[in-house]
């Protein structure tokens, strides 16, 4: 069944990253969504949110992005991607939501929207209504002599409000054998998996490029990278996001 936690007070998250260079491509197309999966290796329920996402994740007009909890560790088995600063991050969401639904699949799209992540059908739906508004910033990313550049414009409704400018490396599949807990000898395999957040700038409304030095886009195990632009609290929501153009 479909695992919740109570909302309880205000959270912080960052992480510190570090790592090696790429090489320079051309930017790619703005996605339509970015849709974010908190998921459990000791959450039952879980791997048929799994095997979704890594569907999901093939559809190059999609973000799809793992975010694995640390708050179910306690049933036996210790997540092995697991990361408090994503169980904080969906307490976030649930905070600025004002609905303190946390659990386990939960999928949240743009930021706004959540629902449970193995369900096809309502996530396919809610897809498509966010489709009808385009995320109000466009975000361009372009590598070139050790440095990412991150091109920043406003194109409709909502892009004049504050955010920051998030950095995410991820894994783009990762396959777990489960020893312990409720998923017991079963093995999962995992699509974008984040492995660090941490805010490299802030965005102010207007049209504007920065630069961060490559080593900066790579944590240990991961091979590729997303940017996202998201409001500041309380409401959280997805203003802009681009994929590594590698």
């Amino acid at each position: 069944m479909t695992r919740r936690l109570r909302l309880s007070s205000a959270f912080l998250a960052a992480l510190t990253i570090g790592g090696a260079a790429a090489l320079a491509q051309t930017p790619v197309k703005p996605p339509r969504a970015v849709i974010e999966l908190f998921t459990s290796q000791g959450c039952s329920s879980c791997p048929a949110a799994d095997a979704l996402f890594v569907e999901l994740a093939k559809d190059p007009s999609l973000i799809a992005l793992t975010m694995p909890v640390t708050y179910w560790d306690y049933l036996g088995w210790k997540d092995t991607l697991g990361q408090d600063v994503f169980s904080k991050r969906q307490k976030y969401y649930a905070k600025g939501r004002g609905d303190g639904q946390i659990y386990t699949p939960q999928a949240v799209i743009n930021g706004a929207s959540h629902m449970v992540g193995s369900d096809k059908a309502l996530i396919e739906r809610s897809l498509k209504d966010h489709a009808s508004s385009a995320l109000p910033i466009s975000v361009t990313l372009s590598e070139a002599s050790g440095h990412l550049s991150i091109k920043l414009d406003p194109t409709g409704a909502g892009s004049e409000r504050a955010g920051g400018i998030w950095l995410v490396p991820i894994s783009r599949l990762v396959t777990v054998p489960i020893e312990r807990g409720e998923n017991k000898g079963k093995s999962v395999t995992y699509a974008n998996v984040v492995r660090g957040i941490v805010k490299i700038g802030e965005w102010a409304g207007a049209a504007t490029t920065m630069s961060v030095p490559l080593a900066t886009t790579q944590l240990p195990n991961a091979d590729s990278y997303v940017v996202l632009i998201q409001g500041e609290q309380p409401n959280r929501v997805i203003l802009g996001a681009a994929r590594s153009p590698h």
